[in-house]
């Protein structure tokens, strides 16, 4: 039996004959933890890669209840194509479980499996989320091109599970590798430079859709719904960090990567697959006895704690020059500055940034503020958190409290209008997220292209964006204080809102959660102060 990858994630069964025996492709998460925890650094840091990894939304993929909303939901808008919206669902939250799936003939399924009973091997797989024999089985065929893309990722499975290559970073040297594959792994620990190229996560992180009509139909087109692997190749990142360095950074002091017998080892990456989804890991340990949450509610506070930090250092900076009082106005430049090495946010594209500005008058009160955040996880004169069929265009000049500038992505179903439905979206109408630095926005190809005003704006360059703010003062005094904050959300209002119409568990689960959590929703990226 041979598994071919025929792209966009979807594999093949060849036999001759008759079907043959199911083979086990993967193991879980807890082979690997026995020897892969109690890592320490000299100085004292604990970099155990299964505790730090269960507290990830890698580990936690399956469990993520945002998720399963969304999937039910594209069910019940395309319910005749249920069976392949779950298949396709299953590409990067249930891989393991898909691709077992996939090697028996079978499509993959999602509701099937929750809630999870450990009892059974698949639903074992399918809460494992994205583990460890996935990611260090793949290997370096076909990566980086467009066949390897939406999980189109290579396993060898021409070998049995007992000795399959296992990659990682560093050569073994025999006796480690009698160890590993005597162990209840079973894996032959494999030197391969790949894992830590960009093109390794490039196979999951890049998600085209095929936009589905009312009856479930193919349209005949495709959607970038997530593109950050592209967005870093068309940057200058690519020349100097890849993925892993920013979200898997690197231990600087010698330290063993396994607990037995493990030698001290340059460049070790810390497994915590840092990221900004803070929002989903505190439903997951608030809510962790309904959602089968495996990490202990401390290891799940303190990534999503990282995950903050991550956010505020290293995403981006913000700047406030050109103030200057004019017949009743104070006018200012805000320069917003894209820290990252793709769009700020990317990848899914519920997540947005904003300006929240404010200027005071000499006595601390507020005469002007655009963006600010209210209690329920909306934007104050967003026209999209009031009104689903309307979105804030991309302003070079803000003038009045209730324009916001928000760097996002809106999609466009067939009608033309602004949908939150995967499967409905053809088009990005807006997309004005930030760009990183070298990229061209004239030349970038039409899957990561900007759309909307700021095509046009000669201040939204690869980098960042410059926006003027012009603020009435009133009758009151100076002198005058601008507060200029970026602001950021993993999941926004309208995101989470348009799930109330579903009569579902799992929509209806979710947005009982979204409003009992939403005043956490956000987190303050970057601060500038300026007075005049």
């Amino acid at each position: 039996m041979a598994l071919v990858i025929l792209g966009l994630g979807s594999i093949a069964l060849q036999s001759a004959g008759k079907k043959p025996k199911p083979e086990i492709h993967f193991q879980t998460s807890d082979r690997c933890m026995a020897c892969h925890n109690s890592l320490t650094t000299p100085s004292g840091e604990d970099i155990s890669f299964g505790m730090n990894w269960r507290a990830t939304m890698m580990a936690n993929s399956a469990r993520d209840p945002y998720w399963q909303a969304g999937v039910r939901r594209e069910t019940l808008d395309h319910p005749e194509a249920s069976k392949a919206i779950q298949d396709e669902c299953a590409i990067c939250h249930m891989p393991m479980a898909r691709y077992q799936a996939h090697s028996e003939g079978r499509s993959a399924e999602v509701f099937s499996h929750l809630p999870f009973d450990m009892d059974k091997p698949e639903d074992r797989l399918a809460a494992d989320g994205v583990s460890c024999s996935l990611c260090h089985q793949i290997t370096p065929e076909k990566l980086g091109t467009r066949e390897s893309l939406v999980g189109g990722f290579v396993i060898d499975t021409s070998k049995p599970l007992g000795q399959r290559n296992e990659y990682g970073p560093y050569k073994i040297d025999t006796g480690h590798q009698q160890i590993m594959r005597s162990s209840s792994s079973g894996y032959q620990p494999t030197e391969g430079e790949h894992i830590r190229k960009s093109e390794l996560c490039a196979t999951c992180h890049t998600l085209i859709t095929k936009p589905l009509g009312p009856k479930g139909e193919e349209l005949g087109s495709t959607f970038p719904e997530q593109m950050p692997y592209q967005e870093w190749l068309h940057s200058d990142f690519k020349e100097t960090k890849s993925c892993q360095a920013c979200h898997m950074p690197v231990v600087t002091e010698p330290t063993p990567v396994t607990r037995v017998l493990g030698e001290p080892r340059e460049g070790v990456s810390r497994h915590v697959f840092v990221g900004g989804n803070f929002f989903i890991q505190r439903i997951l340990n608030r809510y962790r006895a309904e959602l089968k949450v495996e990490a202990l509610p401390q290891e799940l506070e303190t990534a999503a704690e990282r995950t903050v930090r991550h956010l505020q250092n290293e995403t981006a900076r913000l700047s406030l020059s050109g103030l200057d009082l004019r017949a009743s106005r104070l006018e200012a430049d805000i320069d917003v500055e894209n820290l990252g090495g793709h769009k700020l946010p990317t990848a899914y594209p519920s997540r947005r940034v904003w300006l929240h500005v404010k200027l005071k008058d000499r006595s601390g009160n507020t005469v002007f503020e655009s963006g600010a955040l209210q209690p329920d996880g909306s934007i104050r004169g967003n026209v999209n958190d009031a009104d689903p069929l309307r979105y804030e265009p991309h302003y070079l000049r803000v003038t009045e409290p209730d324009q916001v500038q928000i760097y996002e992505g809106i999609m466009f179903n067939q009608a033309g209008s602004p949908t939150t439905g995967l499967l409905n979206a053809l088009r990005y109408g807006k997309d004005n997220r930030l760009l990183p630095k070298g990229f061209d926005k004239r030349t970038a190809d039409n899957e990561i292209s900007v759309q909307g005003d700021a095509l046009a704006d000669s201040d939204f360059l690869g980098g960042g964006d410059r926006v003027h703010f012009s603020m009435a003062t009133g009758n009151s005094q100076g002198p005058y204080t601008v507060e200029a904050e970026l602001w950021y959300q993993p999941i926004s209002y309208r995101w989470a809102n348009n799930l109330k119409q579903y009569d579902a568990f799992e929509p209806k689960r979710f947005v009982g959660y979204y409003e009992a959590m939403s005043a956490g929703s956000g987190t303050m990226l970057a601060h500038s102060t300026a007075s005049r």
